[in-house]
This record gives C-alpha cells, sequence and structure tokens, in this order.
C-alpha cells in the first residue's frame, strides 16, 4: 500500500509539474483576416512577449499579405487559406479577428468547428443583432469563450473610474454618463482602402458612425450599469459628408434611459480632433476622463476639482492580449466590456438606435 501511495504521490507531482510547465509556455493564437486596421495595433504589442505567440495569420489578400509581411518582418510561410489548414499545422488554441463586424459570426462558427477555445473580435460583437445573437448560440453550444475588444477597455483612466464610481460609490448615485467618442472620419485619418471598403458599408458594418463609435459608449455604459439593458432609446443620426461617406451615416447621437440614470453618447466622424473620453456625474460629485491616463474628480469631501494620475492596469487587464492568454489557461474569464453577455446588451442598445433614427421615434424595451 505504501509502494502504492508512493507511486500515486510522484504520478501526482508530475502532472502537477507538467502543468505548471504549460502555464509558462506562451499561448499560440491565430489571426483571421487583415482587413480591420487594428490588426497593425496588435502585432505590435507582439514584440519581446513571453505570454502569447502568433501561430498563424488567414488571409488570402496578396496585396495586404505583402503590405505586412514588409511592415512586421513576417515569414511568408506564416499565411493559411484557411482556419483549418492553419490550425492543423500549428494547433493553435485562440483566435483573434480582424475581418469586417459581418464575417465575425462565421469565423466564430468555424472556430467552434475546428475545437477551438477561445476568440476575441474587434469590437463590436457583430454587424447587427442577429448575426450577434448567432455568434451567442454557438458559443453556448460548443463552450466557446468571447472576447470583445475596446481600446477603452485598457484605458487606465477608465479602469480608475470605474473604482471609484461603480466599488467605491464616492460621487453617490450615478444620474448620468456622456461620452464622446470618434475622429475626423476614416477617410480623413488614412485608414486603409481594405478597411474602408466595409467600415462604410451599410451591411458589413452595420452602418457608419454609429456602430463604429457608439458601441464605446453603450459597451461602457453598460459595464457601469451592471449589465442592465435601457428602458428607452432615443437616437438621431446625420449625413453631413455625403459626399464622402455616401452610403452611411457619419454622426450620431444616442440617449439611453434608465430608471435612475441618464447616458449620452455622441459618436462622430467628424470631430476635429480625435476622442475618446467619458464624463460620469453622481449625486455628490463627478469623475472625468478627458484622456486615457487622466482623472479629473471633485466629490463632497473636495473643495475643488483635483487631477488624479491612475495606476497602470495589471494582470489580464493590461491590454487585449493578457486577457487573452488569462482566458486560455483558464485563469479568469470574460468579463464587463470585453464579456459576450455585456456586448449582447451592446447590440440591442445600437439596433434599438437605429430603429429609432430610423423612424423618429424612440425605442422602448
Amino acid at each position: 500500500m505504501k509502494t502504492i501511495g508512493a507511486l500515486l504521490g510522484l504520478i501526482g507531482l508530475l502532472i502537477g509539474h507538467l502543468a505548471a510547465e504549460e502555464a509558462q509556455l506562451p499561448v499560440r493564437f491565430a489571426m483571421v483576416g487583415l482587413t480591420h486596421d487594428h490588426a497593425l495595433g496588435l502585432l505590435s504589442k507582439l514584440n519581446g512577449r513571453t505570454d502569447v505567440q502568433l501561430a498563424g495569420i488567414v488571409e488570402t489578400n496578396a496585396v495586404l499579405i505583402a503590405r505586412y509581411t514588409r511592415r512586421f518582418h513576417l515569414e511568408t510561410n506564416l499565411f493559411y487559406p484557411t482556419l483549418a489548414d492553419l490550425r492543423a499545422h500549428t494547433h493553435a488554441s485562440a483566435v483573434a479577428i480582424f475581418t469586417s463586424s459581418f464575417d465575425h459570426a462565421r469565423v466564430v462558427a468555424e472556430a467552434a468547428a475546428q475545437g477551438m477555445g477561445v476568440v476575441m473580435m474587434e469590437k463590436p460583437l457583430a454587424a447587427n443583432l442577429a448575426e450577434a445573437r448567432a455568434i451567442a448560440a454557438t458559443a453556448q453550444k460548443s463552450g466557446l469563450q468571447i472576447i470583445v475588444n475596446y481600446e477603452t477597455t485598457w484605458y487606465p483612466g477608465n479602469q480608475a473610474a470605474y473604482t471609484m464610481v461603480h466599488d467605491q460609490h464616492q460621487i453617490g448615485t450615478l444620474w448620468r454618463m456622456v461620452f464622446h467618442h470618434g475622429h475626423r472620419g476614416p477617410q480623413e485619418i488614412g485608414c486603409s482602402p481594405e478597411f474602408l471598403a466595409w467600415l462604410t458599408d451599410p451591411v458589413l458594418n452595420g452602418g457608419g458612425a454609429l456602430n463604429d463609435f457608439g458601441c464605446y459608449g453603450a459597451d461602457l455604459a453598460t459595464w457601469l450599469m451592471d449589465g442592465q439593458r435601457p428602458t428607452a432609446v432615443l437616437a438621431t443620426t446625420q449625413h453631413l459628408k455625403p459626399e464622402v461617406y455616401p452610403k452611411v451615416e457619419d454622426d450620431a447621437t444616442l440617449v439611453l434611459t434608465y430608471p435612475h440614470t441618464q447616458v449620452i453618447i455622441q459618436a462622430s466622424w467628424n470631430w476635429p480632433f480625435d476622442r475618446k473620453d467619458m464624463e460620469l456625474y453622481g449625486k455628490t460629485g463627478y469623475v472625468l476622463v478627458p484622456q486615457p491616463g487622466v482623472l479629473k474628480v471633485r466629490t463632497a469631501k473636495m473643495a475643488a476639482e483635483t487631477q488624479i494620475t491612475p495606476p497602470p492596469p495589471t494582470g489580464t487587464q493590461v491590454d487585449p492580449l493578457a486577457l487573452l492568454a488569462g482566458v486560455v489557461r483558464h485563469e479568469t474569464l470574460p468579463s464587463g466590456p470585453s464579456s459576450l453577455e455585456e456586448n449582447l446588451v451592446v447590440m440591442e442598445i445600437l439596433a434599438a438606435a437605429q430603429e429609432s433614427a430610423n423612424t423618429g421615434r424612440r425605442v422602448d424595451f
């Protein structure tokens, strides 16, 4: 019996040792598509990392392959025609999607069919609510973990503001939120032709500035409201530059009503400068995040507004790749702004906003 016990103990130690070694290995992930210019940002984050490793890229556009190969000094054998082919050769365990929003549901279905465990896509979850629900159905059936990546999720200011307002209740009951998101326009800032081709398409993007930048405010508001759906959505859209964007709106304003809170989202391709900022007002104070790493705060205990530099994020909240690795290793689950559940609410808000803008009437939930 002592011999058997000792043997079992050794087996346990060996399993533990192997698990520890596996946890130290980089998570191998695949990129699918390069038509989304945010792929540039992700590839630039790979230098010197030990937590993740790019296994391969699914892309067949020769122009894009040549462009990215030159810019990031990639090997040509890194590219594959299909996800099935990539999976067979690399055994990648996760996928990062950089296709049109309309293609998200298709790629999620392919990843599930290949037995992959985690899929991350650039915001929003999908081009429309039907596609978003198809993604949710695939995830539920397959056990696939979904991550929706927003740049604003990783802002130190946003994370610190959430803690102050939501967890510490430093400004009392949250009564009003205002979000400003956008830039001069995708063509004006120099987006690639491949990106512009679908970003300005009403089907492939689901709209224009409304979907492109309205999703940021909807996501942050839903996070701060604990996933609660609004009771009503009222929206207007404008076509201020029809000569540049003939198919889609370039300006949108959304008003979300909750039982005790109002949210205003201003999404535009017509700002004079890039902006992704938010304002949170409570019964006894306010927290403003004018820049990613800056807070302007005034509470009932302060005689004047105070500017704060929040600490940098840590752990799986550092950036999207850190979260991707943590989810693959079962160290954490997608939550808050990155979660499937929250982003289904975001898609409901965007769908209601589009209906309201089209009909001129408030949409009640």
